[in-house]
């Protein structure tokens, strides 16, 4: 019986996503990156929601995997890639938009076009735009990844290798792949504060990026107590709840100038 309503969900959970797509129920929401050194808003993240009009916000949790699975993830990928960069064009220059990618859409069929699409309809410079790729992407090392990475840096677009640690890369791919960025997981950063093991993994990451003259990124800043350890790790950005929690597309302008006043006022 249990296995019949889990069943039953789903199905309706499929059909639903389908209507969402055709009825504009996905929406960005997007959560500020700090710079450690200037103390301001460098880059948003763009996280995507699901506005049910009846189970209200489905999580990502819940829509993703089944996108994946439904053959739907490169549709709403590159409707998320055009959304978050005619999003960004409206903000101050000096802030670049995030968005992921999952390694289904990074190897659909004509990546760096869907990007070049994006930028040249919102007008968006390539460098305002970051990449953000999973560790499960190098799992299989092909050449054909290494090339693609090089075609959009080409471009100008920023690469960021996101929640590091959590996956399966050896560190020596880090000298072979073109990552701008490395955003170490929040299950380390969380932490930091209490295991000094966490908090020696942090500071090694730190470390061996800078020496590949490659940003960091500590995700999961909740408290002044992370923004303090990670700073002291050598982290060059942060990301977190301390700082602002995922905003709707409509209120980012709004927050990146209050956080950005209140972070300059609290130095």
């Amino acid at each position: 019986m249990r296995d019949g309503r889990r069943l039953k969900i789903r199905r309706s959970l499929e059909l639903d996503l389908r209507r969402a797509i055709a009825e504009e129920q996905l929406e960005l929401y997007y959560q500020p990156i700090i710079d450690l050194a200037t103390e301001q808003i460098v880059s948003c993240e763009a996280l995507m929601r699901w506005r049910h009009p009846d189970r209200g916000m489905v999580s990502p949790v819940d829509f993703i995997a089944l996108a994946e699975e439904m053959g739907l993830i490169m549709q709403m990928g590159e409707w998320a890639l055009r959304a978050a960069c005619t999003a960004a064009k409206s903000w101050p220059e000096n802030v670049k938009v995030a968005v992921n990618l999952s390694a289904v859409q990074f190897k659909g069929t004509d990546l760096v076009g869907s990007v070049i699409d994006a930028l040249e309809r919102s007008g968006l410079p390539a460098e305002r735009l970051e990449l953000e790729v999973t560790e499960s992407l190098l799992l299989d090392q092909d050449p054909k990844t290494l090339q693609l990475l090089h075609l959009l840096q080409h471009l100008g677009v920023r690469i960021a290798l996101d929640d590091f640690g959590t996956g399966y890369s050896s560190l020596s791919y880090l000298r072979s792949f073109p990552f701008d960025k490395i955003k170490i997981d929040q299950t380390f950063v969380r932490d930091v504060p209490q295991r000094e093991d966490c908090a020696a993994i942090v500071s090694a990451v730190a470390q061996l990026a800078k020496s590949l003259n490659m940003r960091t990124v500590a995700e999961g800043v909740e408290t002044t107590e992370h923004l303090a350890k990670v700073r002291a790790s050598g982290c060059t950005q942060a990301q977190g709840y301390l700082f602002s929690r995922p905003v709707p597309a409509a209120d980012i302008v709004r927050v990146i100038s209050d956080c950005n006043r209140r972070l300059k006022d609290a130095a």
